[in-house]
């Protein structure tokens, strides 16, 4: 037989059977032709690997939904009032439950450990608040118990360096250590001569403060082993931590893991104060800092260093730029839309004292004057930007509560009708 082995190929050369001229022609062009196949049926498996992939780099992300539970950890002189002034906004765009300081209180018990007691009507709405940002002293299982399950916690550090020196302005009048002493560099020459551990309740503003914040000893020893224990349990209680040093990168970030948009974390600077009431430190004083609030120095540098990691890992930094340059440009539209001087004035010179902000020892804390020509959607819009925290505080308050007695921040009203609560941003041009 033609196609038995045998005839194929017989072990003994001398025995072996031709195929006719045609036929072996036939077997070379099918061996050919098989060969041919198969290497095009590897090309097109790569071709497919290489298309596939460039499929998947145009297929649109995922669209995202604004995250509406929110938790802020203000922090102390960290830019913090700003942040609260950009969720007091968001809660009213999207008629959000905000977590308010309960009676007559303005921060959420602090300097007290938090307890949900602190949040007024809790025992009435329970887990159901959307929003948490005034002052309190971090406690994980009583906001979990005020806040819902898959609520997005975040907060915001400072460099210590100037955050000490900020603090010291501030409250002055309020810590022993800082009134007792001449200056800022006088302090950090020998704190412990003004620092006592045993009134730290009182001092709580001098040392560590940030770290006092997040719910920590701010007298505890640095530890090693310590130090990273609470660094990891941050990271494990907190989705995000932003830098106030990078405010306008923060707001960025904070836009996208958050899918807000723009207008949600447009700002006018809230709580800052005149330049002139800066004390500038010495560099033995800046050194100072790093090992008198070392905890803080140490909290800040581990979240510098994952904030701009997130930065890359999520965003780059080539898009940063251009939506930082975006952000500019529609805070600068928005401050030629509302404001008198486009820029922040000194205290005595804001003619509207229902918008003094509140002052707080040696500190000339800087206000808004707004345009007297807006209509009354921008005006009310435009206020709701610069309007300092105590007085949002007190009105969020009487809206949400209105059967309750408004908070007592001793200062005009600045609405009679709490009905006029649109939160709308001008148009952008």
């Amino acid at each position: 037989m033609w196609w038995s082995r045998e005839g194929l190929l017989d072990k003994n050369p001398q025995k072996l059977y031709f195929f006719p001229r045609n036929v072996r022609c036939l077997i070379i062009f099918s061996l050919c032709l098989g060969l041919t196949c198969l290497s095009a049926f590897f090309h097109m498996k790569n071709n497919y690997r290489i298309s596939k992939s460039q499929e998947e780099l145009l297929i649109p992300p995922t669209p995202c939904h604004a995250k509406t539970n929110v938790m802020f950890l203000k922090t102390h002189k960290t830019a913090s009032s700003t942040v609260l002034n950009i969720m007091f906004r968001f809660a009213e765009r999207y008629n959000l439950t905000v977590a308010l300081p309960a009676d007559q209180l303005l921060h959420l018990g602090y300097p007290r450990t938090f307890v949900a007691q602190f949040v007024e009507d809790f025992k009435t709405i329970g887990q159901n608040y959307n929003i948490m940002c005034n002052h309190l002293r971090f406690n994980p299982l009583e906001v979990k118990r005020v806040m819902a399950a898959n609520t997005f916690y975040f907060s915001i550090l400072r460099n210590p360096i100037p955050l000490l020196e900020s603090s010291y302005i501030y409250y002055k009048n309020n810590a022993p250590a800082f009134s007792n002493s001449k200056n800022v560099n006088d302090f950090l020459a020998s704190p412990t001569k003004y620092y006592h551990p045993e009134s730290y309740r009182e001092n709580i503003y001098a040392r560590n403060i940030m770290w006092f914040d997040f719910g920590y000893d701010n007298n505890a020893e640095d530890d090693t082993q310590y130090t990273q224990a609470v660094l990891e349990e941050i990271e494990q209680n907190f989705h995000l931590i932003l830098i106030a040093d990078y405010f306008d990168e923060s707001m960025i970030l904070l836009k996208h893991t958050l899918c807000w948009d723009l207008d949600d974390v447009i700002y006018f600077k809230l709580n800052s104060r005149s330049q002139d009431t800066v004390q500038t430190l010495t560099p033995e004083s800046e050194e100072q800092i790093k090992t008198w609030c070392s905890l803080d120095w140490k909290l800040y540098l581990h979240f510098n260093q994952s904030f701009w990691r997130r930065i890359e890992e999520t965003i780059g930094l080539e898009v940063l730029k251009k939506e930082v340059d975006h952000l500019r440009a529609r805070q600068k539209e928005l401050m030629e839309t509302c404001l008198s001087e486009q820029e922040a004035v000194r205290k005595k010179d804001i003619r509207n004292k229902a918008l003094l902000p509140f002052q707080s020892g040696a500190a000339n804390i800087l206000g808004y004057n707004l345009k007297q020509d807006l209509d009354n959607r921008t005006l009310r819009t435009c206020l709701k930007m610069v309007m300092p925290e105590l007085q949002y505080t007190s009105y969020l308050y009487a809206v949400q509560h209105p059967h309750k007695k408004r908070k007592d921040v001793e200062l005009p009203l600045l609405w009679t009708n709490l009905q006029e609560r649109s939160v709308q941003l001008p148009k952008s041009n």
